[in-house]
């Protein structure tokens, strides 16, 4: 009889569910929309409870289509968004809706945050305090809401709970999430009791931190009945989405860098030190499935969705001509940019239209510059990705100080993006560095997966597995000519980063 996993991924806009086997093959796979809450500006909401609803029908679909019997899955493996938290009752109820990381009402709590404790965060946690601000938030301000709180969680542990039926004490967080959370010391994984002090965080609100193998629980009959998984089949603590897909894409060896090419654009390479950027503020850290690896990176926070707001503001011509023609609209775009030159003659894009975040500044918009009459919506479109690329340009730079030793061969890039040659060739010739295509898509959900096998001893080294079970499909090398004339654009974008700022403050005064 051949054995089966299945690996759920929580996303901001929906499920992702597959049924894999032990080769990373996906059996059949299931995507639901979840629903955004936008009750008045700057409020941003989910409800738990879908998620675990959805969660069950996914897993009903995919078993049902697949043929598998339920026996023959070995272990379910979750990951799930990491910047939001849940609070949840002695019952393992919520009392809180998610309180996903586009919120902004605990706006003055991250600020407070920043401006008196940026260095300590930077020093002790991965830089990047998200639930903080959100806990402190519900203590402060919602102060009858937070004495029902008996844990605050992230949300794929909230799932794994509620399909284990697990009580409020046994709440838990793995140890990739907690890189979030800006309570955290990133080198010992653990919750730190100085930075909780300094905040007057209340620990005995802080779940219980566990590896991301643990098999925090089994499925209870309850949603047994829902989901047709046999009773009794593990359920693994899993790991934030970010650390998961990069584990699905092999970033288990020193030295290796990705690019993310999603709603959020971020650049990483993988370490076996932590390094804080004291200096800089920029580069933040993940921690790795595996205990002993950091991810340093960058990210733009909504660096992707550029390209959806140009499409939907500006690309209403292409694509009725993309539709017509049976073609993807951003391999339009896509073709109408690739005969300009490189710099579209002359153009930036800053493309942080919803704050910079690293370093933090949500003060930080968008702009074009440089605009001209010969400029046309092909010129508008490529500086936006070029001007992706020139982000990452900056942080390589940052991680090049930082890590001296490490040598950077190939880019791995994931993501809905790296469907776009074009756009990998951009970024292969302002990095100068080749880019390389996986021959698997959803590596987080098989991240997810492996990190589920190796629970239960279908797997016996992470690293290994996550190597063995990808290829590379295609590799694009980089223009050295290109190189030359990006490397100037890409010191314009630095620069005028750093002269815009007063502007960007004094628009939103």
């Amino acid at each position: 009889m051949r054995n089966y996993l299945i690996g759920v991924d929580l996303g901001t806009n929906g499920i992702k569910t597959a049924i894999l086997d032990l080769q990373g093959n996906v059996l059949q796979d299931s995507y639901r929309e979840t629903t955004i809450y936008y009750p008045r500006p700057g409020l941003v909401e989910q409800n738990p409870d879908e998620f675990y609803k959805i969660t069950l029908y996914s897993i009903k679909d995919v078993l049902e289509r697949s043929k598998v019997a339920p026996g023959q899955i070995l272990a379910v493996g979750f990951d799930g968004q990491m910047g939001g938290v849940l609070g949840i009752d002695r019952n393992y109820n919520p009392v809180t809706h998610y309180d996903i990381v586009l919120d902004t009402r605990c706006q003055k709590y991250s600020d407070l945050l920043r401006d008196r404790y940026e260095d300590l965060i930077f020093k002790h946690t991965c830089g990047s305090p998200c639930h903080a601000p959100k806990i402190l938030w519900w203590k402060n301000e919602r102060k009858d809401i937070y004495k029902k709180i008996h844990k605050f969680i992230v949300l794929s542990s909230y799932v794994v709970g509620k399909m284990a039926g697990l009580s409020g004490d046994e709440a838990f967080i793995d140890h990739t999430n907690l890189s979030f959370s800006g309570l955290n010391e990133a080198t010992k994984l653990t919750w730190s009791e100085e930075i909780c002090g300094l905040l007057g965080v209340d620990m005995d609100k802080l779940p219980r931190v566990v590896k991301p193998w643990k098999i925090v629980g089994k499925v209870d009959r309850i949603s047994t009945r829902i989901c047709g998984l046999k009773e009794g089949t593990p359920l693994v603590a899993g790991a934030g989405d970010q650390p998961a897909g990069f584990l699905g894409a092999g970033m288990t060896k020193p030295g290796l860098a990705i690019d993310v090419a999603g709603s959020s654009s971020v650049f990483s390479i993988c370490t076996d030190k932590f390094v804080p950027d004291l200096q800089n503020k920029t580069i933040v850290y993940m921690n790795s499935v595996i205990p002993t690896l950091y991810y340093p990176l960058s990210y733009i926070s909504g660096g992707g969705l550029s390209l959806r707001w140009f499409r939907d503001q500006f690309a209403h011509e292409e694509k009725r001509e993309a539709a017509k023609r049976g073609i993807n609209i951003y391999a339009l775009l896509d073709e109408k940019s690739r005969s300009l030159p490189p710099g579209s003659c002359s153009l930036l894009f800053i493309p942080h239209l919803g704050g910079r975040a690293c370093p933090y500044d949500f003060k930080v918009r968008g702009a074009w510059i440089g605009l001209n009459w010969g400029h046309t919506k092909a010129h508008l479109y490529r500086a936006i990705l070029e001007s992706i690329a020139y982000d990452y340009y900056y942080a390589l730079k940052l991680l090049k100080k930082l890590f001296l030793s490490v040598k950077i061969e190939t880019v791995r890039v994931i993501g809905g993006g790296a469907r776009s040659d074009f756009w990998n060739q951009i970024k292969a010739d302002v990095l100068n560095i080749p880019y390389i295509r996986l021959d698997k898509k959803e590596l987080a959900i098989l991240g997810s997966a492996i990190i589920a096998g190796y629970a239960v001893e279908a797997y016996h080294d992470l690293s290994d597995t996550s190597q063995a079970l990808i290829n590379e499909v295609s590799r694009i090398n980089p223009d050295v000519s290109n190189h030359q004339i990006y490397k100037k654009f890409a010191q314009h974008y630095e620069n005028l980063l750093n002269q815009l700022k007063p502007t960007f403050h004094s628009l939103l005064e």
